[in-house]
C-alpha cells in the first residue's frame, strides 16, 4: 500500500517489532532452562513446553522443579541470607540500583521475551511493565538505603519463598523481589508454569549486575512446585499473587508455621461513571480497565456502573471504541490486544460467557482473529446475580449495569466477595472522594484507572487478600520486629455444675454476656465457676456460637464509629479512662479475689489506665501519607479499620490483656467481639458498666465469656468477622488461622505468656498498623 492510499484510508500498516535477538536467546538454549540456583543454572531436567500464545508454536523447554530442587534452592537462599542481611543499607541499594540500571540497558529484550512468551503488545510490556520493573528497584535501592532510619527496630524475615502469576511475570518478580532483597531477605521464587521466560532472563540479569550468589533463585515448574516452596520449612515468609483459591489453600497449608504471609488474589473491581463524569475520557478509561493486557488483570474494571441518565450515550460511545480496536500479533506496535495466554485459560473465558449468555447477558464483540483470541466484549442486560457479575472472568468481558443514586452505586460496588480496586469517574471532585471513602477497595482511582507506581501499595480487602507491595507499606511486609516467645500454658476444664464452694455476705453479682451494649445471659443457659484465692470468686456465663454470631451481628450494625473523627474517639477512651480510674480500687479488689498480690494488682489497673491514655493519644495521631508518585497524581494513603473484629485475649492478666488488645482495635475505628481471659473473665465483665457509661456506642465492644477455643473456632469461621487475634495455645493459633481462610480474614496469632503486657511489648504502633489496612486513593493534581 503506497502513501498516498494510506492517507486516503487512514488504515494502520503492520509495524512489527524485530524479534530477531529475543530468538537467538531461545535458539542458544534449544535443549531446555534449567533452574537458577546458588549463582548459576542448573542442567535442564524433565520439564514441560512452553508456547507462544499468539502462534501456538513451542518456543522453549523448562524443567519441572521437584522437592529436591526446591531443598537446593531454600538452603541456598539460607546460606546467603545471614551475609545479605549483615550487608548495610548502602550496599544492598548499590546492588539494587544496579539490577534497576541493567533492567534498563536489556529492556528492549525482556520487552519482546514477554510478550512472546505471555501474548500482550509489545506496546505494553515496552511502555509500562519493564519500565514498572526498573522503577521498583530503584525505589527499593532507596528503601534499602534508608530502613534503618525510617523503620527502626525492624529485620528482615529470613528467607522467601514467592509465587507469582502468568499476566504480568516480568513486574510481579519485581514486585515482590525488589522489596524483599531490600529489607535484608533472600528469595526462592517459581514463576508461573505459561510464562517462566522472563523470570529466567531477569536471572542472567542479575548474575551479570553481579549479585550474590544464592540472594536469588528462581525455581521453575507447575503448582505442586509452587506448594512445595510455600509448604517448605526453610521458608520464613511466603508471598503470593494468583486465584482466590489457591490463596485458601496456602493460608491453611501454612497456619501454625509462624510464616508471614502476603496475598494479592482476585478481583471483580467496579467502574463508576456518573453523569457529569467527561463521557469521552471514560470510555478511554474502559479500553484501559478491561481491555489492557486482554483484561487479564487482577484490578480490571470488569464491572461497569453507569449514571442511568447517560447510559444509553456512554453504551454508544463505548460500542463506537471498541470496534476500532486491533487485535492481533503482539509483536505489533500497532497491537490493542493480544492473545489469551493459553488455550485453558480462552476455554474458562468463553465457558463463562456462556454461562451468563443462558443467565440472559447480551453480548456485543469486536473482532478477533482465529487462534488463541478472545475478542473485546461488552455485556449488557446483566442482573447483579448473574455469573458474569459475580466470578471473575480474567479475559476482555466486561459488563454494564445502570444505577440512579450515588448510595445505588456504592451497594453495587459493594456487592462482591472482592474488594481489589475501584475507578470513579465525575467531573466533582468531592463526589468522588465521597464515593472513594465508602467502595470497599484497597486501591481506588479517580478519573483515572490501573495506574501504578513502586512509591504506592497496592493490595486489596476480603477475599482480594492481605499486605501490600509497594510504598512504604509493602517495604515493612517484608520486615518484622522480634516475636515474643514462650510455652503456652495448659487451661483447666470448665466447671459448669454448681461447685459448692459459698460465697461472702456481699449481694450477689450476675456477671453475663455483654452484647449490643446489653448485659445478656447465655444462649446456653449455663455458668462456670472461676476460680479465685479462697476457692470461686463467682460464676461467668458459658458462652456459645450462637452468642457469637449474636455479638458478631451486633458489631456489625455498629454506624458511625468507624467514620468518627479521631479526635472524637480519642475522647471516648479518655474519659474511659476517667471512669476506670475512678473505680480503680474495686478492679484492684476484683483481681485480688483472683490471687494477684495487692501491689501487683493496683500496678496493673493502673497501667491499664495509661493504656487507655495512650491509645487515646494515638487515635487521632496514627494517620496516612501523601505517596509521590507518578506525576499529575497524588497518592493519598488512609489507614482504614479492618471492620469487625475478633480479639481472644490473655490468660494472665485478664484485666490489662484486655485492654491491650481491645483499645487499639477500637481506637482505630473496629468493632470487636472479645473473648475475655477464660481463667479469670470477671476483670472484663465488670468493664460492662464503665463502657455503658463512657460514650461507647452500643455494639462497639462486645463480650463473650467461656470456653477460648471454641469460641475463638466460631469467630475465625465467620465471614462476617474481618480481624482475628489471638493469643493462645499452639493448636489454638493453628486452627485460627486454618479456619480464617474462608474469607481471608486477617489474623495475628501468639503464645500466651509469651509477651510482658505489662511492659512496653504490651502496647505499641505495631498493634495499630494490625488494626488497619491501607487504602490507597489516586487523586488527579497538577498539570
Amino acid at each position: 500500500m503506497s502513501i498516498k492510499e494510506i492517507l486516503k484510508s487512514m488504515e494502520y500498516g503492520p509495524a512489527p517489532e524485530d524479534s530477531s535477538v529475543v530468538q537467538g536467546w531461545l535458539d542458544a538454549h534449544a535443549d531446555g532452562f534449567g533452574h537458577f540456583i546458588n549463582g548459576v543454572f542448573t542442567a535442564p531436567g524433565p520439564g514441560f513446553e512452553v508456547h507462544n500464545p499468539a502462534t501456538g508454536g513451542v518456543i522453549a523447554c523448562v524443567t519441572q522443579g521437584t522437592t529436591a530442587d526446591v531443598d537446593a534452592a531454600v538452603h541456598a537462599a539460607r546460606k546467603a541470607q545471614a551475609n545479605w542481611a549483615k550487608l548495610s543499607g548502602h550496599a544492598r541499594a548499590r546492588h539494587l540500583y544496579a539490577i534497576a540500571r541493567h533492567v534498563q540497558q536489556h529492556a528492549r529484550f525482556l520487552a519482546v521475551l514477554e510478550s512472546i512468551d505471555n501474548g500482550k503488545p509489545i506496546r505494553e510490556t515496552r511502555d509500562i511493565d519493564v519500565p514498572l520493573v526498573a522503577r521498583h528497584f530503584y525505589h527499593h535501592a532507596g528503601w534499602a538505603e534508608i530502613a534503618a532510619d525510617e523503620l527502626p527496630g525492624y529485620a528482615a524475615h529470613g528467607v522467601c519463598g514467592q509465587v507469582i502469576p502468568w499476566n504480568f511475570p516480568l513486574l510481579m518478580l519485581a514486585w515482590k523481589i525488589a522489596p524483599a532483597l531490600a529489607a535484608g531477605n533472600t528469595v526462592v521464587l517459581k514463576p508461573a508454569e505459561y510464562t517462566p521466560l522472563t523470570a529466567l532472563a531477569f536471572a542472567q540479569v542479575c548474575a551479570e549486575a553481579g549479585l550474590p550468589a544464592g540472594v536469588i533463585n528462581i525455581v521453575t515448574g507447575d503448582g505442586a512446585t509452587g506448594a512445595a516452596i510455600t509448604g517448605h520449612k526453610g521458608v520464613d515468609k511466603v508471598a503470593f499473587t494468583g486465584s482466590t483459591e489457591v490463596g485458601k489453600t496456602i493460608r491453611r497449608q501454612i497456619a501454625g508455621s509462624g510464616k508471614a504471609l502476603t496475598l494479592e488474589l482476585g478481583g471483580k473491581s467496579p467502574f463508576v461513571v456518573f453523569a457529569d463524569a467527561d463521557l469521552d475520557a471514560a470510555v478511554e478509561g474502559v479500553v484501559d480497565a478491561i481491555w489492557f493486557n486482554q483484561g487479564q488483570v487482577c484490578c480490571a474494571g470488569a464491572r461497569i456502573l453507569v449514571a442511568e441518565a447517560v447510559a444509553a450515550r456512554f453504551e454508544s460511545l463505548l460500542k463506537a471504541r471498541m470496534a476500532v480496536l486491533r487485535v492481533g500479533d503482539p509483536l505489533d506496535k500497532c497491537t490493542d490486544m493480544g492473545a489469551i495466554v493459553h488455550p485453558v485459560q480462552l476455554d474458562r473465558i468463553r465457558a463463562l460467557v456462556a454461562q451468563g449468555v443462558a443467565q440472559g447477558a447480551v453480548l456485543h464483540q469486536g473482532d478477533a482473529p482465529e487462534g488463541c483470541f478472545y475478542p473485546p466484549t461488552i455485556v449488557t442486560n446483566v442482573q447483579p446475580a448473574n455469573v458474569l457479575s459475580t466470578e471473575e472472568i480474567f479475559g476482555p468481558v466486561v459488563t454494564m449495569t445502570t444505577f440512579r443514586s450515588p448510595t445505588d452505586a456504592v451497594e453495587l460496588a459493594n456487592n462482591t466477595r472482592y474488594g481489589l480496586a475501584a475507578s470513579i469517574w465525575s467531573e466533582n471532585v468531592n463526589l468522588c472522594l465521597d464515593i472513594a471513602a465508602q467502595v470497599k477497595a484497597g486501591v481506588v482511582w479517580i478519573n483515572c484507572t490501573n495506574v501504578f507506581d513502586a512509591g504506592a501499595g497496592f493490595g486489596g480487602y476480603r477475599e482480594s487478600g492481605f499486605g501490600r507491595e509497594g510504598g512504604r507499606e509493602g517495604m515493612m511486609a517484608y520486615l518484622r520486629r522480634p516475636a515474643p516467645t514462650g510455652t503456652p500454658a495448659e487451661l483447666p476444664e470448665l466447671q459448669a455444675t454448681p461447685h459448692g464452694g459459698g460465697a461472702d455476705a456481699a449481694i450477689d453479682r450476675t456477671a453475663k454476656l455483654f452484647v449490643g451494649g446489653k448485659q445478656a445471659r447465655p444462649d446456653s443457659g449455663y455458668a462456670y465457676a472461676v476460680a479465685g484465692r479462697k476457692g470461686a470468686a463467682g460464676l461467668a456465663g458459658l458462652g456459645n456460637r450462637k452468642d457469637i454470631r449474636n455479638a458478631v451481628e451486633a458489631a456489625g450494625k455498629v454506624s458511625g464509629w468507624a467514620s468518627a473523627t479521631g479526635h472524637n474517639r480519642a475522647q471516648v477512651l479518655y474519659y474511659l479512662a476517667e471512669n476506670l480510674s475512678a473505680r480503680a480500687n474495686e478492679f484492684a479488689a476484683r483481681l485480688e479475689s483472683f490471687g494477684t498480690k495487692g501491689a501487683t494488682a493496683r500496678a496493673e489497673v493502673e497501667t491499664a489506665i495509661r493504656r487507655c491514655f495512650w491509645y487515646a493519644a494515638q487515635a487521632d495521631k496514627f494517620d496516612g501519607a501523601v505517596h509521590h508518585t507518578k506525576s499529575a497524581h497524588v497518592t493519598l494513603a488512609m489507614p482504614e479499620p479492618l471492620g469487625v473484629m475478633g480479639v481472644v485475649c490473655p490468660t494472665g492478666v485478664p484485666l490489662l490483656g484486655f485492654i491491650s488488645l481491645v483499645l487499639p482495635a477500637i481506637a482505630m475505628g473496629n468493632t470487636v467481639v472479645a473473648v475475655p481471659s477464660q481463667v479469670h473473665p470477671l476483670a472484663a465483665t465488670d468493664l460492662y458498666q464503665v463502657l455503658e457509661t463512657s460514650d461507647i456506642p452500643a455494639g462497639v465492644v462486645n463480650i463473650i465469656t467461656g470456653p477460648r477455643d471454641i469460641l475463638a473456632k466460631t469467630l475465625a469461621e465467620h465471614d462476617g468477622v474481618a480481624g482475628m487475634w489471638y493469643v493462645g495455645g499452639r493448636d489454638g493459633g493453628a486452627m485460627v488461622e486454618v479456619e480464617s481462610a474462608g474469607n481471608l480474614k486477617q489474623t495475628w496469632t501468639e503464645f500466651d505468656g509469651a509477651r510482658d503486657w505489662s511492659g512496653a511489648d504490651g502496647q505499641g504502633r505495631a498493634f495499630l498498623h494490625r488494626a488497619t489496612q491501607i487504602k490507597n486513593i489516586w487523586v488527579p493534581y497538577g498539570a
